[in-house]
């Protein structure tokens, strides 16, 4: 069981830092004004989409299953009118990203099928949200 323990880790750990790399490839052609910009009056700009992503995984894994005591504040990822810079929106992304490494790694055999009870979320255990 060991072994598919560590090649489950792996892999998770794989596919997350894989799309972070994927986002942060995107968001390096674009402008700061760019990063920023909605494609269309109702859509939503590439920053806001990387400030909800972090919101994300930082309330879904950071706060309910590595208990960093997150407080999401979801509306502000989408109409905060003072968004921060394209570094500090990537940076938060990443940290958000290494945290949930972190908790990956963390996890024992046990853990993954423990009960998730996260609000909006239909996971039923751990690692269904992790794989969400």
């Amino acid at each position: 069981m060991s072994s598919l323990h560590s090649t489950l880790s792996s892999v998770l750990t794989d596919r997350y830092t894989t799309n972070a790399a994927r986002v942060r490839e995107l968001a390096s052609l674009l402008t700061e004004a760019e990063f920023w910009q909605k494609p269309f009056r109702y859509g939503n700009s590439f920053g806001h989409l990387v400030l909800h992503l972090a919101g994300n995984l930082n309330y879904y894994i950071g706060a309910q299953m590595a208990r960093t005591g997150y407080v999401r504040d979801r509306p502000k990822e989408f109409n905060d009118p003072n968004p921060p810079s394209k570094d500090e929106a990537l940076r938060r992304f990443d940290d958000a990203v290494s945290m949930v490494v972190q908790t990956i790694q963390s996890q024992s055999t046990e853990d993954w099928s423990k009960p998730y009870t996260g609000t909006g979320a239909n996971a039923a255990n751990q690692l269904d949200m992790v794989v969400q």
